[in-house]
């Protein structure tokens, strides 16, 4: 069955956004148990999984056509958004080709990848784009081979380069950033680039996440699942702008917060890219608000006992403080002290009734 793509959504100005109930049941929901502290949480990125996002390569849903659409607006305002530096040439190549006949392969309803030797010719019926070009030949494309094809994609990606018994981030497109600049953290080593985060690297998180992804082999990816908290269904809230969004958060009261806090679920997802050897980290951002995630009895319960039981420290670093104590005291009335079932799954097929 084909995606009913919704182009006229928004995530800034007025905010047309809105998730369909397939959209919510199938949505990442981030919390595997009744509490939260930081944990390495990778696994393997194989088929199907506990949400429907994880039963492809790269996830193509009913947001499709309205991000890409914000991508390119924000690109359009500021293209250092797109950084890749100058060695990761043969990275950029790989990912595209990667992204190309992963979508292509999962849904051939909306993308046809052909190639006879190195002319290939890009279908993209959703976004009517239609693209013959010679692999390995950037000047042949209308953007560098990286820019090109994570334009078409949901979610923010980044080029790993692996040396020095590190990984370095040596390139990126981030529009959808949770509070990150690529700009600033571009050349950065793994550990530079986390360092901002309380508690894990004492905890020797950190340490543990980076000799697992260097072992991360081609053709065997993994993933893990991050969160934090947005007002509004807003996509690009990067420290760049933040003096747009920042104030959102004093805009919060008892009586919106349930249709104006959106959980934004990060499925990041790590790829061994062949000729480079180079790391592609995807970084795709889904939302859903209070409203719709209620609705599922199982994860409106776990929903609360988490945000009340975060460590202050957490608290802190995900933004939430300014409006802790009205999230908890919203998220109460879901809470019937009902015990839940391990893992993410909604454990229902539709949503309660509102």
């Amino acid at each position: 069955m084909a995606t009913a793509f919704k182009p006229d959504e928004t995530f800034r100005g007025d905010f047309r956004y809105s998730n369909s109930a397939a959209a919510v049941l199938r949505f990442p929901f981030p919390f595997v148990e009744d509490r939260y502290m930081y944990g390495i949480n990778l696994e393997p990125h194989t088929r199907p999984g506990s949400s429907g996002a994880f039963a492809v390569a790269f996830d193509v849903d009913e947001h499709y056509v309205a991000e890409c659409a914000e991508r390119a607006l924000s690109l359009a305002q500021d293209p250092g958004r797109c950084l890749v530096l100058p060695h990761m040439h043969e990275a950029e190549w790989d990912t595209l080709e990667l992204i190309m006949e992963s979508l292509a392969a999962d849904y051939p309803e909306h993308f046809t990848l052909e190639r006879e030797g190195l002319d290939w010719t890009w279908t993209n019926r959703p976004l009517g784009l239609h693209q013959t070009f010679r692999f390995g030949d950037a000047g042949t494309l209308p953007y560098p081979p990286f820019e090109y094809i994570t334009r078409q994609a949901q979610g923010d990606f980044t080029l790993q380069d692996q040396r020095d018994g590190t990984l370095y981030i040596d390139g990126g497109i981030t529009t959808t950033q949770a509070d990150w600049s690529l700009a600033f953290d571009v050349g950065m080593t793994f550990h530079e680039w986390h360092g901002p985060v309380p508690l894990a690297h004492q905890a020797g998180v950190f340490d543990r996440a980076l000799q697992y992804l260097m072992r991360v082999r081609y053709g065997h990816p993994a993933r893990r699942l991050n969160w934090t908290l947005t007002v509004n269904p807003r996509l690009d809230t990067s420290p760049e702008n933040y003096p747009i969004w920042g104030p959102d958060r004093a805009s919060l009261t008892p009586e919106n917060i349930a249709d104006r806090l959106f959980l934004r679920v990060e499925l990041q997802t790590f790829y061994r890219l062949p000729r480079s050897n180079a790391l592609l980290f995807g970084i795709r951002a889904y939302l859903a608000n209070l409203a719709d995630l209620t609705r599922v009895p199982k994860w409106g319960r776990r929903l609360h006992r988490v945000m009340r039981d975060l460590h202050p420290e957490v608290v802190g670093y995900k933004g939430i403080t300014r409006y802790h104590d009205v999230l908890v005291n919203h998220l109460a009335q879901f809470d019937d002290g009902a015990p839940t079932s391990p893992g993410i799954a909604p454990d229902v097929d539709a949503l309660r009734e509102m």
